[in-house]
């Protein structure tokens, strides 16, 4: 985390949380039902990630450095592996919340995500997980989900017909590296690409081309 300082991480975690409510707020109940760049769901489907991955978040500092990520993580398994396996857990809690609408899952997911941005400083150089070696701190951990919330805050853009791009995408792309090690080979792959969010979003599995049908 040397190249990124934490008042810069702290501050585009803090962006990222009122950039998804800003665009969520232009949602409409007809909207809500349209597709995103996740292919596989709504905009409303996205809200309701957004919030069950918050309170993952929580979870995971809670019981840090054993808690089930961390163990996951601690098998070495490739990114592949990972990926499918938080596919399926993310599937699951996302049959698991109530039907609610958009504007609902993204007040709950408002909360959690600002509540768990507010008890980083105290727990910051603290061990959060290892993966293959490497040791991610709760402070690297916080650009992982930096890095979440801005591109998701592009999803929704998208889904809206418009586009999102943070104010600091070199930052965002920095800190996802520090947070996201068994992602390092994907992104390094992407890193010839000049422009740093053209580059996440390719490695995060988007097609910065896509749009709305």
């Amino acid at each position: 985390m040397s190249r990124v300082s934490r008042a810069g991480l702290l501050a585009a975690y803090r962006d990222g949380v009122t950039v998804i409510c800003e665009l969520a707020a232009q949602f409409t109940d007809a909207t809500w039902l349209a597709a995103t760049p996740c292919s596989e769901w709504r905009a409303v489907d996205l809200a309701g990630h957004l919030r069950c991955v918050a309170d993952d978040y929580h979870e995971y500092l809670d019981d840090a450095p054993d808690s089930r990520l961390a163990r996951l993580l601690a098998t070495n398994a490739s990114a592949e592996s990972l990926a499918r396996k938080l596919a399926r857990q993310n599937a699951a809690e996302l049959a698991a919340l109530p039907d609610v609408s958009g504007p609902e899952h993204i007040a709950a997911f408002a909360e959690s995500a600002r509540s768990y941005g507010r008890r980083l400083p105290q727990a910051w150089d603290l061990p959060h997980h290892r993966y293959r070696g490497t040791e991610v701190t709760v402070g690297a951990m916080a650009g992982a989900a930096c890095a979440e919330w801005h591109v998701h805050a592009w999803d929704l853009a998208r889904s809206l017909g418009k586009d999102y791009r943070p104010a600091g995408p070199e930052l965002v792309l920095t800190a996802w590296r520090a947070g996201t090690p068994q992602l390092w080979p994907s992104l390094n792959e992407a890193g010839s690409d000049d422009d740093p969010w053209h580059a996440m979003l390719v490695a995060s599995g988007r097609d910065p081309g896509w749009t709305q049908v």
